[in-house]
């Protein structure tokens, strides 16, 4: 065990000498969550001015960009490890080293940690800052609500990083699109019973949707959404589950076809 988390700490420390060396690649964690924070918090100044009720759920808006940002740093920050493996033609050479699969995923889990904290506290202190919200209003969840939303990043980046695995450059595009594309079903900024009595069902299959949930039963009605809670951690196992079973069975069908070498080609 001591053996494999001196690996682990190896990838992660050849990602960390990227970031000390590279002054636009620390800038570059930061500033897609500051600037989302300040687009979305000064929507909110304007509607606390104009509507009684926004006044009253001033907090529900910045807080769902907060924890979606948690959600999006955490899947980015583990596909673009991977990537930077990638293109810099390094995969063939981690496995020629004893690095087993589950090593390279708990160093690429450790760099998403980094990347989302260095992206995300920047943008909670500019939120207490400019528009007065504390995220610790949130209550006794709140780390609940960071845990799913970080593990639900993992499962939809360890999918992306097998089709990059299976399909090489041509499916690195999804590493920044398939989170988007699950944004609109996942209630960051309203609740499930906004969408289509038909769509309700597939948004309810996504963890983040019972976090965001259970984020406006805390700060709208002050309560613990604890059934909320239970049922996003539950998906998050299956989440987990899929794609780690995704990735295994794919890593081992690149293996024997000799992909590793040319996954970037």
């Amino acid at each position: 065990m001591t053996g494999a988390l001196r690996r682990i700490w190896g990838l992660v420390y050849r990602h960390l000498a990227l970031y000390r060396r590279s002054w636009p690649r620390l800038v570059e964690l930061a500033y897609w969550p500051v600037l989302q924070m300040c687009i979305w918090g000064f929507v909110t100044e304007f509607m606390i001015r104009q509507s009684g009720w926004a006044a009253a759920a001033s907090g529900v808006l910045i807080g769902a960009v907060l924890l979606w940002e948690v959600c999006l740093r955490s899947q980015m920050g583990f596909a673009i490890s991977f990537l930077e493996e990638v293109w810099s033609r390094n995969l063939g050479n981690l496995f020629v080293a004893p690095i087993r699969p589950w090593e390279l995923v708990g160093g690429l889990v450790a760099m998403s940690i980094l990347r989302m904290l260095a992206g995300i506290v920047p943008a909670i202190l500019l939120a207490w800052a400019l528009y007065r919200f504390d995220i610790l209003a949130i209550g006794p969840a709140l780390p609940l609500f960071f845990a799913n939303l970080m593990a639900m990043g993992w499962a939809v980046a360890l999918a992306v990083t097998a089709m990059v695995l299976r399909y090489g450059a041509g499916a690195e595009a999804l590493a920044w699109s398939v989170l988007f594309g699950l944004a609109p079903l996942s209630a960051v900024f309203y609740p499930v019973a906004v969408l289509p009595p038909w769509l309700q069902p597939v948004a309810l299959a996504i963890p983040a949707t019972h976090v965001f949930e259970g984020m406006r039963a805390a700060l709208l009605e002050g309560r613990f959404a604890a059934g909320n809670l239970a049922c996003a951690a539950a998906l998050n196992l299956a989440w987990l589950g899929a794609a780690g079973a995704l990735f295994t069975a794919v890593f081992r069908t690149a293996r024997r076809k000799g992909l590793l070498l040319n996954v970037g080609e």
